[in-house]
């Protein structure tokens, strides 16, 4: 079994690579969180035979992460992962000129001001209670079941349950029905924590690609029956981050193929929402299959500060998952499930304001993609950000460049599994317009510089770190 350095890298994406190359690409993965501080790497023998690249390469490249501070090596010892002590000058929560594009969310609906006045007498009423409930308040399970009938899959009030947002509903499913040591098949690209939820549930990914296109439905079903994952991780409505959407016949054979192969549905709609002008409305996959486990979230169609999500799951599996989950969590939070109430009995000025929202953001990306010049803006009926081609495997290099300019930018194998997909960067479009034609700038500066040239980009890169 290879190691998890050469996991992340992907032996292919190095193959060639210079040590200065490689150090940049390990320095990433570093940055990025992917490669945490006091993880010990592969000896120099075991990496270069791992790469298939001479000892010197690797020596060298640990010799450039161990002089900016992103390494430290014992004399016949182990290599660990550090960061340098210049970390403290890189973009901090508190660091106005930075701009973090690895957050894809946008900032409170207008209505959340109104919503919590108009939820005060709501959560007047439960004052004497412990301030959270285990299933979720009745009214907010009931608002979000008639969301999904409305949609065309029929939902009762105790088929819904409140967590406390999708990433949490994720990990409640795979605390209750996980089989560690099985596989799991996730997209490829995908939303990144949502791997490593999976992968810390001790699942085994098993990556089915999708593009701005949309999936491979021969890839999906072929797999479906011959990996016979125990779950599958898709998400069908404007996926992270590419924005396609699943057409309802696609939909269909999926259900069934995985039906076929034993193998639990977990679809994360928490972007289903976020229609910008894509001209057509699918249809919902749990109407498919009653077995389909859904996940939802207010946090994209809201503020992501409401950390309000929910399951729809059939009514046995309910049952289990609220046997499991005071195990980690008693509960959600009234106050918040109080508001979203308010904010769901007016969706339609909701979802008014996010599609303006998108659209504005989405020409700002396109405008500053333009500026740049050879690098077209990718199809993007809504969603959370522009899946774009770089026309080269220069994602992390941009990255990396990036930060010099105090813009904090995922590289494309951060959607990923194995470290592939170096030619991709998703950039949000959920930022106030002015936002991303600033970062926009920015990467086109950090562009200049890895196309045509700027030493400084491996050579001292030590306050690009971030903590």
């Amino acid at each position: 079994m290879g190691s998890r350095l050469v996991e992340q890298l992907g032996a292919q994406t190095v193959a060639g690579a210079t040590a200065a190359a490689l150090a940049g690409q390990i320095r990433a993965l570093i940055l990025d969180g992917r490669l945490t501080v006091g993880e010990r790497l592969p000896s120099e023998r075991a990496l270069a035979l791992e790469l298939r690249r001479s000892r010197s390469t690797i020596t060298r490249a640990y010799g450039v992460l161990e002089s900016d501070g992103y390494v430290s090596r014992l004399h016949g010892g182990s290599t660990r992962v550090t960061l340098p002590h210049a970390a403290a000058s890189m973009p901090s929560d508190d660091d106005e000129s930075a701009i973090d594009l690895s957050i894809a969310s946008m900032d409170s609906t207008p209505g959340l001001y109104d919503a919590t006045v108009r939820s005060l007498p709501r959560l007047a009423a439960m004052r004497g209670t412990s301030g959270y409930s285990l299933r979720g308040l009745p009214e907010l399970r009931e608002a979000v079941a008639q969301r999904f009938t409305e949609r065309g899959a029929v939902t009762a009030p105790d088929e819904i349950m409140i967590t406390s947002g999708a990433l949490n509903a994720l990990n409640l499913v795979l605390a209750t029905i996980g089989r560690r040591g099985e596989r799991a098949l996730v997209e490829q690209p995908t939303f990144p924590h949502a791997l490593e939820a999976i992968a810390r549930h001790g699942y085994r990914p098993v990556p089915t690609p999708v593009d701005v296109d949309g999936w491979d439905p021969r890839h999906l079903s072929e797999t479906l029956l011959s990996a016979r994952p125990h779950v599958a991780y898709l998400i069908p409505d404007f996926h992270n981050p590419t924005g396609a959407t699943m057409p309802d016949g696609e939909r269909s054979r999926l259900v069934a193929t995985a039906r076929s192969a034993r193998t639990h549905l977990i679809v994360d709609e928490t972007t289903a929402d976020l229609d910008i002008d894509r001209g057509w409305t699918p249809t919902p996959i749990a109407a498919y299959d009653p077995r389909v486990i859904t996940l939802g979230s207010m946090s994209k169609i809201a503020w992501g500060g409401m950390r309000i999500g929910w399951i729809r799951a059939e009514r046995s599996l309910i049952d289990r998952l609220l046997a499991v989950r005071p195990s980690f969590e008693l509960g959600t939070a009234l106050l918040e499930q109080c508001i979203a109430v308010e904010l769901l009995s007016d969706m339609p000025a909701l979802t008014t304001h996010v599609r303006a929202r998108l659209r504005a953001g989405r020409a700002a990306v396109a405008a500053g993609l333009a500026a740049i010049g050879g690098i077209g803006m990718p199809t993007t009926p809504g969603g959370l950000s522009a899946w774009v081609d770089l026309e080269a495997p220069l994602s992390t290099a941009l990255s990396l460049a990036a930060r010099e300019r105090q813009v904090i930018l995922p590289p494309g194998p951060r959607f990923t599994t194995g470290g592939v997909l170096e030619r991709r960067l998703r950039i949000p479009i959920t930022l106030p317009p002015e936002r991303t034609a600033e970062a926009m700038s920015r990467i086109a500066d950090a562009w200049h510089d890895v196309r045509f040239g700027h030493p400084a980009r491996h050579d001292d890169l030590r306050h690009a770190a971030v903590i």
